[in-house]
């Protein structure tokens, strides 16, 4: 597996397992504590940063054509069948959210950004990493 891959991909669950020592229970408790709402936002940020990071790095490892913008990478990964159409569609909300979070366009909806940390993320990387480590680890 190349380095820069198994290091992405490791830097990746390090930043999941991080989120989910902070990640409170309930909507009312992010809600309602600044500090944690906002490491929470940040480790969110820095995952989907991760994941296109590491998706560009399987482009390049694969020789695909290179991607003009961060949310062609998951096109491009569709389109080379590595990824379907659903997984991609999450990864470019997760990739959206992550800049409205970063450079603060429009209204963040708090409910929505609770609900992505605690029921949308770990599944949707998850299932992104078994993907990318089962095609690394051929190479």
């Amino acid at each position: 597996m190349n380095k820069r891959i198994k290091d992405k991909i490791n830097d990746i669950i390090i930043y999941l397992e991080q989120l989910s020592k902070i990640k409170p229970d309930s909507f009312k408790e992010y809600k309602n504590d600044f500090k944690v709402k906002a490491a929470c936002e940040r480790y969110f940020e820095k995952i989907a940063e991760a994941v296109v990071d590491l998706a560009n790095l399987t482009i390049r490892e694969e020789g695909f054509q290179p991607p003009e913008g961060d949310y062609e990478s998951f096109d491009i990964l569709e389109k080379e069948n590595i990824i379907d159409f659903d997984l991609s569609g999450k990864l470019k909300n997760m990739k959206g959210m992550r800049n409205i979070l970063a450079h603060q366009y429009g209204e963040v909806d708090d409910k929505i950004v609770y609900s992505s940390i605690d029921r949308e993320i770990y599944p949707d990387i998850k299932e992104f990493l078994g993907i990318i480590s089962k095609i690394a680890d051929k190479t």
